[in-house]
């Protein structure tokens, strides 16, 4: 790769970072090909991109960015993948699932919303996080539940309130 070469890839890294909300470093190194071929598919489906890219690079490329990724240089040795995503926890979704047959990816780090995940250990944790979607639902879910409340008693209490009206007039009679 010549120093252009490697100038170009870097700029091009450097504006998928400043435009991702959401990347994943993973190591994917010994899946054969395919293993990776399915990871690759799987991702693909998911609306997520996966790109094996030299630790050089990528640490040119997080220190041009706009953002502060110190915490993730340390994760920049051996075998390297970055997986951008629009969700938050659909790349830790992919790991996990592609990790019921297979060891490999192992994630290295995340960084997502303005926070940094170290290691592996923090995949469960990642997982559980909620998308921007599923959190306005809920929250438009906890909206509607009072209002739900009030329609239904006040429901329940006009049909009551009518039926003990009509009971006590047929019973004037």
């Amino acid at each position: 790769m010549t120093r252009e070469e490697k100038n170009q890839a870097i700029e091009v890294l450097t504006e998928k970072v400043n435009n991702a909300n959401v990347f994943y470093l993973a190591d994917i190194a010994g899946l054969d090909a395919e293993s990776s071929s399915k990871l690759r598919r799987s991702c693909f489906t998911n609306n997520i991109q996966i790109e094996v890219v030299k630790n050089t690079v990528l640490r040119k490329a997080l220190e041009r960015a706009e953002g502060d990724y110190d915490e993730l240089y340390d994760t920049l040795k051996g075998n390297t993948s970055v997986i951008f995503a629009e969700a938050g926890n659909a790349p830790a979704k992919l790991i996990k699932d592609f990790r019921k047959k297979s060891e490999k990816p192992v994630l290295k780090g995340a960084f997502i919303d303005q926070a940094i995940y170290i290691g592996d250990q923090n995949l469960d944790l990642l997982v559980a996080i909620k998308s921007k979607e599923e959190l306005i639902g809920d929250l438009i879910a906890l909206l509607q539940s009072p209002a739900k409340n009030v329609v239904s008693a006040l429901q329940s209490s006009g049909g009551k309130l009518a039926g003990i009206v009509k009971t006590l007039s047929e019973r004037s009679e």
